[in-house]
């Protein structure tokens, strides 16, 4: 078993769209990147705690590799717009890879090079590459979200898309 730690946005998008992918264990939303302990939902929406929205995914790497995991994951949020997905604005909406081991950085480094030279994004990736210090879990509330709020207005507009988009471009890859 692997971990992996992604911040791309709102993390109910980013739980849901992982937990649909063969080879995910478990994952949990929650906040990394900050300089305060333990914060709370309402601490890291103000924008104040440095801390991202993250998941912390365990994965089984005989299953999905990490480059799998970065392949979903730059598919799935813009990974160009700073410290923004759509209408989610703030640093604790950035684009991360908090990266657990040597060879995820490496490997998250050059992914995003090969991504920019092919010009894939009108604009250049400006997601950070960090080594991870701390995860805190969110709230019990915040864990599988979509699959218990489908059907609000934000889940509806902004979630459901990426479900429907994973399923057209990774459908060998969905649990």
């Amino acid at each position: 078993m692997e971990k992996a730690i992604f911040a791309g946005g709102c993390f109910w998008c980013t739980e849901a769209i992982f937990q649909r992918i063969k080879g995910v264990i478990k994952i949990k939303p929650g906040y990394t990147g900050g300089t305060i302990k333990n914060p709370c939902y309402r601490e890291v929406c103000s924008g104040r705690t440095g801390h991202a929205e993250a998941v912390q995914i365990d994965y089984d790497p005989q299953l999905v590799s990490f480059e799998s995991l970065l392949e979903i994951f730059f598919a799935t949020h813009d990974p160009t717009t700073l410290n923004r997905q759509g209408a989610d604005i703030g640093t604790q909406y950035r684009s991360g890879i908090f990266y657990t081991t040597p060879t995820q950085k490496i490997l998250a480094e050059a992914f995003i090079d090969q991504l920019n030279k092919s010009h894939f994004f009108k604009a250049p990736i400006v997601t950070e590459i960090t080594p991870l210090e701390l995860f805190y879990d969110a709230e019990e509330d915040h864990h599988d979200y979509y699959n218990q709020n489908s059907e609000q207005k934000y889940c509806d507009y902004t979630i459901t898309p990426k479900i429907e988009k994973i399923k057209k471009l990774f459908s060998t890859k969905l649990k």
